[in-house]
Protein backbone atom coordinates (compact mmCIF):
# COMPACT_ATOMS: atom_id res chain seq x y z
CA UNK A 1 0.00 0.00 0.00
CA UNK A 2 2.72 2.33 0.64
CA UNK A 3 5.18 1.57 -2.19
CA UNK A 4 1.70 1.84 -4.20
CA UNK A 5 1.08 5.49 -2.87
CA UNK A 6 4.96 6.33 -3.11
CA UNK A 7 4.99 5.27 -6.76
CA UNK A 8 2.07 7.21 -7.33
CA UNK A 9 3.42 10.48 -5.62
CA UNK A 10 6.36 10.12 -7.56
CA UNK A 11 5.06 10.15 -10.87
CA UNK A 12 3.12 13.10 -10.28
CA UNK A 13 6.36 14.74 -9.47
CA UNK A 14 7.66 14.15 -12.19
CA UNK A 15 4.41 15.09 -14.24
CA UNK A 16 4.90 17.94 -12.25
CA UNK A 17 8.51 19.08 -13.30
CA UNK A 18 7.50 18.22 -17.15
CA UNK A 19 5.36 20.74 -17.20
CA UNK A 20 7.37 22.77 -15.57
CA UNK A 21 10.14 22.74 -17.75
CA UNK A 22 7.96 22.63 -20.36
CA UNK A 23 5.97 25.92 -19.82
CA UNK A 24 9.63 27.32 -19.12
CA UNK A 25 10.95 26.49 -22.68
CA UNK A 26 7.99 27.93 -24.41
CA UNK A 27 8.43 31.15 -22.26
CA UNK A 28 11.52 31.29 -23.60
CA UNK A 29 11.31 30.68 -26.84
CA UNK A 30 8.58 33.67 -26.68
CA UNK A 31 10.75 36.16 -24.90
CA UNK A 32 13.93 35.34 -26.86
CA UNK A 33 15.87 39.14 -28.49
CA UNK A 34 14.64 38.69 -32.36
CA UNK A 35 18.17 38.33 -33.51
CA UNK A 36 19.85 36.58 -36.93
CA UNK A 37 21.50 33.18 -36.35
CA UNK A 38 24.04 31.83 -38.13
CA UNK A 39 24.83 28.97 -39.97
CA UNK A 40 27.74 27.57 -40.62
CA UNK A 41 30.59 28.41 -43.70
CA UNK A 42 30.37 25.99 -46.59
CA UNK A 43 33.17 26.35 -49.21
CA UNK A 44 30.63 26.62 -51.91
CA UNK A 45 29.57 29.71 -50.90
CA UNK A 46 30.00 32.27 -53.28
CA UNK A 47 32.39 35.08 -51.24
CA UNK A 48 31.69 37.66 -53.11
CA UNK A 49 28.61 38.08 -51.68
CA UNK A 50 29.68 38.31 -48.29
CA UNK A 51 31.12 40.76 -45.79
CA UNK A 52 34.18 39.34 -43.57
CA UNK A 53 34.54 40.15 -39.79
CA UNK A 54 36.09 38.92 -36.73
CA UNK A 55 33.65 36.39 -34.54
CA UNK A 56 33.79 38.12 -30.95
CA UNK A 57 33.73 35.60 -27.83
CA UNK A 58 31.40 37.42 -25.74
CA UNK A 59 27.79 37.67 -25.07
CA UNK A 60 25.43 38.32 -27.54
CA UNK A 61 23.74 42.25 -27.08
CA UNK A 62 20.69 42.96 -28.45
CA UNK A 63 19.60 47.24 -27.96
CA UNK A 64 15.94 47.31 -28.61
CA UNK A 65 16.17 51.37 -28.41
CA UNK A 66 15.07 51.52 -24.56
CA UNK A 67 16.96 48.08 -22.98
CA UNK A 68 19.91 46.09 -23.81
CA UNK A 69 18.90 42.06 -23.95
CA UNK A 70 20.78 39.16 -24.26
CA UNK A 71 20.16 36.58 -27.26
CA UNK A 72 17.63 34.37 -25.03
CA UNK A 73 15.62 37.96 -24.26
CA UNK A 74 17.05 38.56 -20.39
CA UNK A 75 17.28 42.42 -19.12
CA UNK A 76 20.90 43.10 -19.02
CA UNK A 77 21.62 45.33 -16.23
CA UNK A 78 24.12 47.81 -17.47
CA UNK A 79 24.98 50.83 -15.48
CA UNK A 80 23.26 54.28 -16.71
CA UNK A 81 26.28 55.49 -18.41
CA UNK A 82 26.47 52.55 -20.67
CA UNK A 83 22.97 52.48 -22.45
CA UNK A 84 21.49 56.60 -21.51
CA UNK A 85 23.34 57.54 -25.00
CA UNK A 86 22.34 54.97 -27.04
CA UNK A 87 20.19 55.55 -29.93
CA UNK A 88 16.14 54.74 -30.11
CA UNK A 89 16.89 52.50 -32.92
CA UNK A 90 17.51 48.91 -32.23
CA UNK A 91 21.42 47.80 -32.32
CA UNK A 92 22.74 43.73 -32.43
CA UNK A 93 26.21 43.56 -31.47
CA UNK A 94 28.59 41.59 -28.68
CA UNK A 95 29.37 42.65 -25.72
CA UNK A 96 32.99 41.84 -25.23
CA UNK A 97 35.76 42.24 -22.93
CA UNK A 98 38.80 41.23 -25.11
CA UNK A 99 40.50 37.82 -25.99
CA UNK A 100 40.19 35.44 -23.85
CA UNK A 101 37.72 36.69 -21.78
CA UNK A 102 34.35 35.33 -22.27
CA UNK A 103 33.86 33.86 -18.80
CA UNK A 104 34.76 38.02 -17.39
CA UNK A 105 32.29 39.20 -19.85
CA UNK A 106 29.11 36.82 -18.95
CA UNK A 107 30.26 37.47 -14.94
CA UNK A 108 30.03 40.80 -15.74
CA UNK A 109 26.60 41.23 -17.62
CA UNK A 110 24.90 39.22 -15.47
CA UNK A 111 24.80 40.82 -12.25
CA UNK A 112 21.69 42.65 -11.21
CA UNK A 113 23.73 45.54 -9.52
CA UNK A 114 26.47 46.21 -12.21
CA UNK A 115 30.15 46.39 -11.13
CA UNK A 116 30.76 50.04 -13.08
CA UNK A 117 34.69 48.64 -12.75
CA UNK A 118 33.73 45.82 -14.37
CA UNK A 119 31.60 47.61 -17.18
CA UNK A 120 34.40 50.17 -17.58
CA UNK A 121 36.23 46.80 -19.38
CA UNK A 122 33.14 46.10 -21.62
CA UNK A 123 33.23 47.42 -25.37
CA UNK A 124 29.56 46.85 -27.33
CA UNK A 125 31.14 45.35 -30.63
CA UNK A 126 27.74 46.61 -33.40
CA UNK A 127 27.19 44.83 -36.08
CA UNK A 128 23.89 45.15 -37.59
CA UNK A 129 20.90 48.09 -37.56
CA UNK A 130 17.94 45.38 -36.91
CA UNK A 131 14.95 48.02 -37.53
CA UNK A 132 16.39 49.67 -40.41
CA UNK A 133 15.37 48.39 -43.93
CA UNK A 134 16.96 47.75 -46.84
CA UNK A 135 20.17 45.19 -47.39
CA UNK A 136 23.14 44.94 -45.20
CA UNK A 137 25.15 47.12 -47.59
CA UNK A 138 22.73 49.77 -46.60
CA UNK A 139 22.46 49.13 -43.26
CA UNK A 140 26.55 49.08 -42.55
CA UNK A 141 26.69 52.48 -44.46
CA UNK A 142 24.43 54.10 -41.66
CA UNK A 143 25.43 51.79 -38.89
CA UNK A 144 29.60 53.68 -39.94
CA UNK A 145 27.67 56.48 -40.05
CA UNK A 146 25.74 56.69 -36.32
CA UNK A 147 28.47 54.99 -34.36
CA UNK A 148 30.59 58.04 -34.99
CA UNK A 149 27.81 60.62 -34.03
CA UNK A 150 27.44 58.66 -30.96
CA UNK A 151 30.79 59.52 -29.65
CA UNK A 152 30.97 56.73 -26.77
CA UNK A 153 34.48 54.90 -26.43
CA UNK A 154 32.93 51.29 -25.85
CA UNK A 155 30.71 51.54 -28.59
CA UNK A 156 32.01 49.98 -31.65
CA UNK A 157 31.38 49.13 -35.35
CA UNK A 158 32.77 45.86 -35.72
CA UNK A 159 35.04 45.94 -38.60
CA UNK A 160 33.91 44.49 -42.31
CA UNK A 161 35.72 43.51 -44.73
CA UNK A 162 35.40 42.06 -48.31
CA UNK A 163 38.28 39.26 -49.45
CA UNK A 164 39.24 38.36 -52.83
CA UNK A 165 39.22 34.20 -52.51
CA UNK A 166 38.33 31.29 -49.95
CA UNK A 167 42.61 31.27 -50.19
CA UNK A 168 42.23 35.06 -48.44
CA UNK A 169 39.84 33.53 -46.15
CA UNK A 170 41.37 31.05 -44.49
CA UNK A 171 44.51 32.95 -44.20
CA UNK A 172 42.36 35.45 -41.90
CA UNK A 173 40.93 32.57 -40.25
CA UNK A 174 44.37 31.55 -38.85
CA UNK A 175 45.36 35.00 -38.20
CA UNK A 176 42.52 35.99 -36.28
CA UNK A 177 42.68 32.97 -34.23
CA UNK A 178 46.72 33.36 -33.48
CA UNK A 179 45.95 36.71 -32.14
CA UNK A 180 42.88 35.29 -29.82
CA UNK A 181 40.07 35.54 -31.25
CA UNK A 182 37.46 32.60 -31.87
CA UNK A 183 36.31 32.81 -35.91
CA UNK A 184 35.30 34.92 -38.71
CA UNK A 185 31.41 35.33 -39.27
CA UNK A 186 30.58 36.16 -42.99
CA UNK A 187 27.47 38.43 -43.83
CA UNK A 188 25.29 38.24 -47.19
CA UNK A 189 25.73 42.33 -48.37
CA UNK A 190 22.12 41.60 -50.07
CA UNK A 191 20.51 40.17 -46.67
CA UNK A 192 17.88 41.66 -44.85
CA UNK A 193 17.43 41.65 -41.16
CA UNK A 194 15.75 38.53 -40.91
CA UNK A 195 15.59 37.11 -36.84
CA UNK A 196 15.86 33.41 -38.12
CA UNK A 197 18.82 31.25 -39.15
CA UNK A 198 19.96 31.19 -42.59
CA UNK A 199 22.48 31.52 -44.78
CA UNK A 200 22.56 34.86 -44.51
CA UNK A 201 24.84 34.77 -41.82
CA UNK A 202 27.56 32.23 -41.56
CA UNK A 203 30.15 31.30 -39.35
CA UNK A 204 33.67 30.13 -39.68
CA UNK A 205 36.03 28.47 -37.11
CA UNK A 206 38.68 26.28 -37.01
CA UNK A 207 36.66 23.49 -35.42
CA UNK A 208 32.80 23.07 -35.69
CA UNK A 209 30.71 24.21 -32.80
CA UNK A 210 27.29 24.19 -31.52
CA UNK A 211 25.06 24.94 -28.74
CA UNK A 212 22.68 22.39 -26.96
CA UNK A 213 20.10 21.94 -24.52
CA UNK A 214 20.95 19.77 -21.09
CA UNK A 215 17.73 17.66 -20.83
CA UNK A 216 19.16 14.56 -18.38
CA UNK A 217 22.47 13.55 -16.54
CA UNK A 218 23.62 10.14 -17.13
CA UNK A 219 25.31 8.18 -14.23
CA UNK A 220 29.23 7.42 -14.50
CA UNK A 221 31.10 4.30 -14.70
CA UNK A 222 34.04 3.02 -13.82
CA UNK A 223 36.40 5.79 -12.48
CA UNK A 224 33.55 7.74 -12.93
CA UNK A 225 31.50 5.98 -10.81
CA UNK A 226 29.20 7.96 -8.42
CA UNK A 227 29.16 10.91 -10.16
CA UNK A 228 27.82 12.06 -13.52
CA UNK A 229 29.36 10.32 -16.19
CA UNK A 230 27.73 12.44 -19.35
CA UNK A 231 25.25 14.98 -20.20
CA UNK A 232 22.08 14.18 -22.44
CA UNK A 233 21.60 17.01 -24.52
CA UNK A 234 18.86 18.02 -27.01
CA UNK A 235 20.06 20.01 -30.45
CA UNK A 236 17.77 22.50 -31.35
CA UNK A 237 15.90 20.15 -34.03
CA UNK A 238 15.35 17.66 -31.47
CA UNK A 239 17.87 15.19 -31.99
CA UNK A 240 19.78 14.23 -28.65
CA UNK A 241 22.70 12.80 -27.51
CA UNK A 242 24.82 12.38 -25.11
CA UNK A 243 28.15 14.69 -24.26
CA UNK A 244 30.68 13.11 -21.85
CA UNK A 245 34.01 14.62 -23.47
CA UNK A 246 35.76 17.30 -22.21
CA UNK A 247 34.16 17.65 -18.75
CA UNK A 248 36.28 18.06 -15.43
CA UNK A 249 35.56 16.35 -12.05
CA UNK A 250 33.94 19.49 -10.87
CA UNK A 251 31.55 20.13 -13.36
CA UNK A 252 31.06 15.79 -13.06
CA UNK A 253 30.35 16.39 -9.25
CA UNK A 254 28.00 19.77 -10.01
CA UNK A 255 26.91 19.30 -12.97
CA UNK A 256 25.14 21.94 -15.48
CA UNK A 257 21.40 21.76 -14.44
CA UNK A 258 18.57 20.84 -16.74
CA UNK A 259 17.21 23.34 -19.16
CA UNK A 260 20.37 25.16 -19.12
CA UNK A 261 22.84 25.50 -22.59
CA UNK A 262 26.13 24.30 -22.86
CA UNK A 263 28.29 24.64 -26.23
CA UNK A 264 30.30 21.76 -27.64
CA UNK A 265 32.88 20.93 -30.73
CA UNK A 266 33.05 18.54 -33.13
CA UNK A 267 33.75 17.23 -36.30
CA UNK A 268 31.16 17.35 -38.41
CA UNK A 269 27.59 15.10 -38.43
CA UNK A 270 27.20 11.42 -39.13
CA UNK A 271 24.20 9.87 -41.32
CA UNK A 272 21.76 10.47 -38.75
CA UNK A 273 22.86 14.09 -38.00
CA UNK A 274 24.32 13.72 -34.98
CA UNK A 275 27.99 15.66 -34.23
CA UNK A 276 30.70 13.21 -34.54
CA UNK A 277 33.34 13.41 -31.80
CA UNK A 278 31.50 15.82 -29.75
CA UNK A 279 33.40 17.47 -27.08
CA UNK A 280 31.68 19.86 -23.84
CA UNK A 281 33.74 23.53 -24.22
CA UNK A 282 31.65 25.65 -21.51
CA UNK A 283 28.55 26.36 -20.27
CA UNK A 284 26.19 28.97 -21.97
CA UNK A 285 25.00 30.85 -18.84
CA UNK A 286 24.22 33.55 -20.92
CA UNK A 287 21.57 31.88 -22.77
CA UNK A 288 20.22 30.44 -19.27
CA UNK A 289 16.28 30.43 -19.14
Amino acid sequence: MFLHRYRRIATAALYLLGVALLVAFTHAAETAAPVMLANTYRPDVDLSAYWVSEKYDGVRGYWDGERLLTRGGEPIAAPDWFTSSLPKTALDGELWAGHGKFQETVSTIRQQTPDDQAWRRIRYMVFDLPGETGSFDERLARLRMLVPQLDLPWVQVVEQRKLADHKALHALLHETVRKGGEGLMLHRGASLYRAERSEDLLKLKLRDDAEARVVGHQPGKGKHAGRMGALLVEMPDGKRFKLGSGLSDEQRNSPPPLGSWVTYSYNGLNKSGIPRFARFVRVRSDMDR
